[in-house]
This record gives C-alpha cells, structure tokens and sequence, in this order.
C-alpha cells in the first residue's frame, strides 16, 4: 500500500496495489468476512481463480498508456468523449463500453494514449472535468495491472456510489483511511457449496 496525507494517521489515505475483494470492501481495509453479495460472489471468484484478466480479447493496447474514465453519461458518444480527451494528448484508441444486447453505453470506457506522458496528463486534469455536463472519474487501467483484480460486474471493482450499495475502496475516488491492517485470507472462507454454484456461472 501507499500512504498520502499529512502526519495526522487519522487523515491518511491508502491506495490499494493489490487486490482483495473483502479489503476493497471494507473503508479501512480491516474487514475479514464479505458484508454484502457482490463481495461474496467476487471472493469465489478470486479464490476459484475464475477470472482471468489476460483472457479478455477486449483489453488490448498499453496498460501503462490506457486510462479508465467512469460516470461518463450515457448520451455521450464516442466522437465525444475522444473530443474531450484528445485534449491532454493524441489518443491511440478509445473503447466505450456497451451493453451487449442493447448496445446502450454502460457509462465507463477505455482511453489508450500514445505516450505514458500523455497518459498522465490526463489523469491528472482530466478527473472530475465535465463531458456533457456530466462530472467524470479517470483512474489508471487496473483491469491489466492491478494483481487479483475482481471486475465490478463480478462483484469486485474500485469506487461506486453509497446509492447502488456496492461501494469499493482502496482506488482513487475511494481510497482506504487509516488504519489498514494486513490481515490473512485464504479459501478456507468459501463453502464447497457456493464454490459449485459459481462455477455453474459463466465470468468471463
């Protein structure tokens, strides 16, 4: 973990460079037992070993060049939203994302810059600006770097809002806050039960 704040423990941040499902779950990192569904069904998940980042035809290009920008508003189009971020460098390709069925924007895309420069460029000015009217979050592609990540659609992810009762932390929009404790966790916390009824279930 990484620390920022000043010397006050109580108002330190802590920002997650791995990643637990029952930790991102927790405020402080503290807790040891899923709370809610989604944790729970992200932890089979993590301790099944059923999602495979590297198995995502969809995660092409550079992880250290590709930004993920959320709460993009689900009129913004792609012409958009590559209007906006092309002004903090020439960007290589951008994949908003759809629902499969509908093709309805699900909110949330992929923006690949040419450079890491320019990579952080943007995700220094371009959190929290406005497209269409709508206030974004840009926050580094965990999916392809971030080790055990858990996507949010399986329960897992980073962020989130208090209003869809599936909030996680230890990410930019929703840091840790003192104290954080490593504490051990094992497969020992998932029932051979629940463990079948996940493998039933297509992840990927």
């Amino acid at each position: 973990m990484s620390g920022g704040g000043n010397n006050n423990v109580v108002n330190k941040v802590f920002y997650a460079t791995s990643y637990h499902p029952i930790q991102a779950g927790s405020i402080d990192g503290t807790d040891v037992a899923p709370h809610d569904n989604g944790v729970r069904r992200a932890l089979l998940c993590y301790n099944a070993g059923l999602y495979d980042p590297s198995g995502d035809s969809k995660a092409a290009g550079d992880p250290y060049c590709t930004l993920f920008v959320g709460r993009i508003s689900h009129l913004t189009s792609e012409e958009t939203l590559r209007e906006a971020m092309s002004r903090y460098g020439k960007v290589k390709s951008l994949r908003l994302v759809r629902h499969i069925v509908t093709g309805a924007s699900r909110g949330y895309a992929f923006v690949e810059y040419e450079t890491e420069k320019e990579m952080r460029r943007a995700y220094e000015d371009a959190h929290h600006s406005l497209i269409d009217g709508r206030e974004i979050i840009v926050d580094y592609n965990r999916q392809q770097l971030m080790p055990g990540w858990i996507p949010r659609r399986l329960g897992g992810g980073l962020g989130g809002r208090k209003e869809s009762g599936q909030l996680r932390f230890g990410g930019r929009e929703r840091p840790f806050r003192a104290p954080l404790y490593r504490h051990p966790l094992g497969e020992n916390e998932v029932s051979l039960i629940e463990r079948k009824q996940i493998m039933g279930k297509r992840v990927l």
